[in-house]
């Protein structure tokens, strides 16, 4: 994301920071950090998070109505909150309002077409169609850069957590079931477009 759009010095909106997990993150080189969230405990999560932090605050709000003023965004981010192609349209018109002429917007989303945890997405989630997702974003003048990581967990139990947080519990014991160990392939697609 750096060597796109890098941060350092400029205003940041992060678009469902939920408990404000990367929020820290954007703040150690960025001139200011905005985290937009829907959920209220969310909301008091990530304020507690960044409360020593002068220079990021957390407002609550939605992708479809984001509560900052036009023009006033200079890397916009949102990872799988909201935009998942198709249907997201009313948030995308948010961003073209508020980021800046000369900014960077950035959607992380699961790329089902790769990877363990794209085969065990595609069966959780048989309605999303990689295919209409990639030419959602293509036609509104986004470009997409494939990255490969992977997930790593401290034990068994953690693992199982997760991917039952992540799936619907068919697909999440039908995904466990098949899997022995702590580590998980995950691919992802980082959707990106300059204003």
């Amino acid at each position: 994301m750096r060597e796109i759009g890098d941060w350092a010095g400029r205003t940041v909106l992060d678009v469902g920071c939920g408990s404000g997990f990367h929020l820290p993150l954007w703040a150690a080189s960025a001139a200011r950090v905005v985290g937009v969230e829907p959920h209220p405990p969310l909301v008091a999560l990530a304020r507690r998070r960044t409360r020593s932090l002068a220079h990021v605050s957390v407002l609550e709000g939605g992708a479809q109505s984001l509560p900052v003023p036009d023009a006033s965004v200079d890397v916009a981010h949102a990872r799988w909150a909201y935009f998942f192609g198709p249907g997201s349209e009313p948030g995308l018109r948010e961003l073209d309002r508020v980021v800046r002429r000369g900014g960077t917007a950035f959607v992380i989303d699961n790329d089902p077409t790769r990877s363990t945890f794209g085969r065990w997405f595609r069966r959780g989630f048989p309605e999303v169609d990689p295919v209409a997702v990639e030419r959602f974003w293509s036609m509104h003048g986004w470009r997409r850069r494939p990255v490969e990581m992977g997930w790593s967990f401290g034990s068994r139990e953690d693992l199982e957590s997760v991917v039952r947080i992540e799936l619907p519990p068919e697909a999440a014991e039908e995904a466990l079931a098949s899997h022995t160990g702590t580590t998980v392939d995950y691919a992802v697609n980082l959707w990106w477009r300059h204003y």
